[in-house]
């Protein structure tokens, strides 16, 4: 074995990219935890180390645990060897003054800041706005007979509510869509995605300063807590990166699952109760928040039987975490309502409670309207060809094509879908 700068690099280590993490990651996670137990060593683009957590027991030890795994970035071991151009920076970033990265106190301060300006949304207009962004896209397609779900609805639904509730205008919206993608998938145009979010945000603040509205933008502006235009920037920029994404995974996850296996073919015939079941088993079994970066030890310590160094990387492992045979012994699909899953984190930097009621809202009130409006949806292809993103990040389908009976559009008053 070798160590660099602490965190080890073996020739057992994992690269965390490659072909198994869209092919079939539940394999690979068992594989990781057959040859290295709770907490496998991984390498990062670069060859930059780090640790994964998979044990469902070791990541609430994590996860818990927030002096002794910190998710204060500055304490990593490896910036050194970081260069400039590095394509995870947006999602492993040094000194960015984000909710992600502040700790204490003050974080605690952050957080429910966050959660107010969530909780100032009505839901029922929630609902409604999801409702007719979902409405407005399939008036796009409903007359074709055939439409690519994710790329002309699931990608878009999610950004299109968020943009709203936080303030931007339904024409803002649509450009942000390509930049949130390009920024979590973590390539070439990761950092230009990044830059291009950072400037609809601070453009959004600024507007919101000249006339306040009833929206998150301008509640978080307004918290007594004192935030400056940077913070609430790099927190909208989180919360949409976070919101958007993983939401439109969720949709496409969900909708692929109810399309090809017969337990969920009731709802395809307007059946509502398994919408919320086939939703609650794609967070146990084919989580769109795969694994998460990261945690950073304040010192040398121990976690399922590893020796871990002060500085270095702690991956979360959600989705293998959620099928640790530790707990999941029966191995049995879950679809009622066991919320124990890790999907949207544990511990005081987990997804806030209203964003989780916000993306459920999204989500659901998207395939609703699609099962309402296209009852008789079936895939246009055999099951086995759809593919995933080959992003070790979040798990969704690059696309979802389907077949229906050509339908009407209803043409809304009101209704912005954008652009054709």
């Amino acid at each position: 074995m070798t160590t660099v700068s602490g965190c080890p690099v073996t020739h057992t280590s994992v690269p965390l990219s490659g072909p198994r993490f869209q092919s079939d990651p539940v394999q690979l996670y068992r594989d990781l935890r057959r040859d290295h137990g709770a907490i496998a060593p991984v390498v990062l683009d670069g060859d930059v180390p780090a640790w994964l957590v998979l044990g469902y027991r070791e990541l609430h030890q994590v996860t818990g645990d927030p002096v002794l795994f910190s998710r204060d970035s500055d304490l990593w071991n490896q910036w050194d060897r970081i260069p400039d151009d590095w394509p995870l920076l947006p999602m492993i970033g040094r000194r960015q003054p984000s909710i992600l990265y502040t700790v204490g106190e003050r974080h605690s301060v952050r957080a429910m800041m966050i959660s107010n300006a969530l909780e100032g949304v009505d839901p029922f207009s929630l609902k409604r706005y999801a409702e007719e962004f979902a409405d407005a896209l399939i008036d796009r397609f409903c007359t074709k007979g055939s439409v690519d779900i994710i790329a002309e609805y699931a990608k878009l639904l999610p950004a299109l509510v968020l943009a709203r509730i936080y303030g931007f205008s339904d024409e803002e919206a649509h450009p942000l869509v390509g930049a949130i993608n390009d920024m979590i998938d973590g390539r070439e145009r990761a950092l230009a995605g990044q830059q291009h979010l950072a400037t609809s945000m601070f453009q959004l603040l600024a507007d919101k300063h000249a006339e306040p509205g009833d929206d998150v933008a301008t509640r978080m502006l307004a918290d007594p807590g004192g935030f400056t235009d940077e913070e609430v920037a790099q927190d909208l920029m989180v919360m949409m990166a976070a919101g958007h994404q993983p939401t439109a995974d969720w949709m496409g996850n969900s909708l692929r699952l109810m399309l090809t296996d017969d337990r969920f073919a009731a709802s395809l015939s307007g059946g509502r109760h398994s919408v919320a079941e086939a939703m609650n088993e794609v967070l146990w079994e084919d989580t769109p928040t795969q694994n998460v970066a990261g945690r950073w030890a304040a010192r040398d310590t121990h976690l399922g039987g590893r020796h871990i160094r002060a500085g270095d990387l702690l991956l979360l492992g959600l989705a293998a975490a959620n099928g640790d045979p530790q707990v999941r012994t029966d191995g049995s699909a879950l679809t009622g309502g066991n919320n124990a899953f890790l999907s949207f984190g544990h511990g005081e930097h987990r997804c806030p409670f209203p964003a989780q009621e916000t993306a459920e809202v999204i989500a659901r009130t998207g395939i609703e309207v699609l099962l309402d409006r296209l009852p008789d949806v079936d895939l246009a292809v055999p099951a086995e060809q759809l593919t995933r993103r080959p992003s070790p990040w979040l798990r969704g389908l690059t696309d979802l094509p389907v077949l229906f009976t050509p339908t009407p559009a209803l043409g809304r008053p009101g209704s912005h879908g954008g652009p054709a």
